[in-house]
């Protein structure tokens, strides 16, 4: 029977448990099965720690995935030879204790029967009385038997030896003696069974009571009134001391299986993760350190139960090598990208070259931009190389527009001529703008109409042509806009009394309108101002159409303000009304149920927009 000490003794290092495999190889030890387990587990844990470890640290070395490579272990090698030996050790020793185990059923079978043999009167029991002694030691003195017959043998023994005491009658002076004995024998080993149940070691206590039934067994009987009163004390210290083992190992499986149940979730988690799609190697380096986390966790938890502790840690090996497996896949694909993509950037870098000294400068300024184009489309490569391949290809396209440039110099001339001219249009429309005369739409609408026939300027001057156009054109149609809805709005005010004069109802009617009116127009600058937050000012054009909707959306707007202020001039209108029908001093009314809201000025007016230029 193994030690509980030598059970519970804790291995750190690989070298510690060597030294106990190497110790129980090489020496006439027979350990039990338990600490061969615990030998096998603790040493595997510590060996697979360490090959993490290993490749943990490759990796964070800025180490290849798809190069790692195990290192061999040679400690792994000399573990797995010693407990080969172990094995084919434990193997002999089982071999020839089974033997001798049946060995010592047939002795023990011979005891009963001469015993058997002897209970025929009590004459032959008085005669025989010194060889049924003998034979009593005999059993004593033969040890372990089949365990599936032990309790069968022992009950035939004790019957027989029991009949025998029953007849014996001459010598009843010794039977009584040994009835003597075996009492204090047994009473003592009833106190040591009792005073197990304070032990603290579970199994140890377990271990110390199988000795006990041992040599209760071996006792032979007590006078036949005391038998049952004995037997049902020790019984009772035997059924405490078995309680409490059976509730040890019930908690040690309840949390075996709940270390089973947090490791297979463990690898349910690393199996999914494994499995998720990755776009690039960022989600890789994610999904990596959460393996990681996931490993160190694994560590913290202790073991499963026996029959399901190697295969859940294959399980989790599994799932994690899977996943380390496709990392290397995947890195080894985009080494494979990189490549393609560096060679379709040097085959345009060519291209490129062999176009930078043409003098077709148009058609090779189309193959220049269509290269540039087909760059855009091919993925990325190592940012060292990348740079190197771009600051060739953008070398070579210089090359070439910059002597195209030189060559069409007389066109830039008429650029910078159109230039000055709609500089000129500007200039007048500022002047308008300052200065607002009656005809003032007619005079731009003409100047529109003139800067819209020039030609194109140059390309570096666009943008800020642009802007400076549309900013002088938005603060004239501005302020055309204002002027007209000031002149609308006192129209408006001028005949609310002969409205008024059509009957009670006519401004309360009006007013309803005009609230409809203002709902209408505030749901769609709503709908204007949501789709313009969908457009994207991508080109010219596309900025124009959004100016265009601008335009639309501030139009809107004051039209909105205009009917807010029809709205306060009824308000207006029927307080003063009121006030008169009251001969009261008429006070200004208040808005009674205008919008809480000013509609707040934009960037640009409500006009038409004017082509962009290209």
């Amino acid at each position: 029977m193994m030690d509980s000490q030598e059970v519970k003794k804790t291995y750190t290092s690989k070298k510690e448990v060597l030294e106990r495999v190497k110790e129980i190889a090489h020496s006439e030890e027979n350990p039990s099965k338990e600490e061969i387990d615990l030998l096998k587990t603790v040493f595997f844990k510590l060996h697979f720690a360490e090959r993490e470890a290993q490749q943990k640290e490759y990796l964070e070395a800025g180490g290849d995935p798809e190069k790692y490579q195990v290192v061999p272990d040679e400690d792994e090698e000399v573990f797995k030879a010693e407990m080969n030996i172990i094995k084919e050790k434990r193997a002999k020793i089982f071999l020839a204790q089974e033997a001798e185990k049946q060995e010592n059923l047939q002795k023990k079978l011979d005891i009963i029967e001469k015993i058997k043999n002897m209970v025929t009167s009590p004459e032959e029991a008085n005669k025989t009385y010194q060889e049924f002694k003998e034979l009593q030691q005999q059993w004593r003195d033969i040890k372990a038997v089949p365990a599936e017959k032990a309790n069968e043998l022992w009950r035939n023994y004790q019957l027989y030896v029991e009949q025998f005491y029953d007849l014996l009658k001459l010598n009843s002076e010794a039977r009584e003696y040994d009835f003597k004995k075996n009492l204090e024998t047994k009473t003592r080993l009833c106190e040591a069974a009792e005073k197990l149940a304070d032990e603290e070691d579970v199994i140890s206590a377990f271990h110390q009571l199988q000795e006990l039934h041992q040599q209760y067994r071996e006792t032979g009987p007590v006078a036949k009134e005391l038998r049952e009163e004995i037997w049902t004390r020790f019984k009772a210290a035997s059924t405490v001391i078995n309680k409490r083992h059976q509730q040890h190992f019930e908690s040690l499986r309840a949390k075996e299986e709940e270390n089973l149940a947090k490791k297979t979730a463990l690898c349910e988690q690393v199996e999914a993760i494994a499995k998720e799609e990755k776009k690039g190697a960022s989600d890789w380096e994610k999904s990596t350190k959460q393996i990681i986390e996931i490993q160190n966790e694994w560590k913290t938890i202790g073991f499963a139960p026996q029959k399901m502790n190697v295969k859940i840690f294959e399980r989790f090996r599994a799932a994690c090598d899977d996943f380390f497996a496709r990392k290397a896949e995947f890195f080894k694909n985009m080494k494979e990208r990189f490549a393609e993509n560096a060679e379709k950037k040097k085959a345009l870098v060519e291209k490129a070259q062999a176009l930078q000294d043409s003098t077709d400068w148009k058609s090779t300024s189309d193959k220049l931009i269509a290269l540039q184009k087909e760059w855009k489309t091919i993925g990325m490569v190592p940012k060292k190389l990348g740079d190197q391949l771009w600051n060739d290809f953008l070398a070579a396209c210089n090359k070439f527009f910059e002597a195209r440039n030189e060559a069409t110099a007389g066109t830039r001339n008429e650029e910078r001529a159109n230039l000055e001219a709609k500089r000129s249009i500007i200039a007048q429309l500022k002047e308008l703008a300052e200065n607002t005369a009656d005809n003032v739409q007619e005079k731009v609408q003409e100047l529109v109409e003139q800067y819209q026939q020039v030609g194109h300027v140059p390309f570096k001057e666009k943008d800020k042509l642009y802007k400076e156009y549309h900013e002088v054109l938005d603060k004239l149609y501005k302020e055309l806009n204002i002027t007209t809805a000031r002149r609308r709005l006192d129209n408006f005010k001028n005949n609310l009394r002969n409205v008024a004069k059509r009957g009670e109802d006519a401004l309360d009617n009006e007013r309803t309108r005009l609230m409809r009116r203002y709902d209408q127009m505030k749901q769609e600058i709503q709908t204007y101002e949501n789709n313009l937050g969908f457009l994207n000012a991508a080109s010219k054009k596309g900025s124009s159409l959004i100016d265009e909707m601008n335009r639309k959306v501030q139009k809107l707007k004051d039209d909105l303000q205009l009917t807010y202020d029809k709205i306060k001039a009824i308000d207006a209108q029927n307080a003063a009304e009121e006030a008169e029908t009251q001969k009261a001093p008429i006070a200004e009314a208040p808005a009674q149920e205008a919008p809480a809201q000013e509609a707040p000025a934009q960037e640009a007016p409500a006009q038409e927009a004017t082509p962009a230029e290209e």
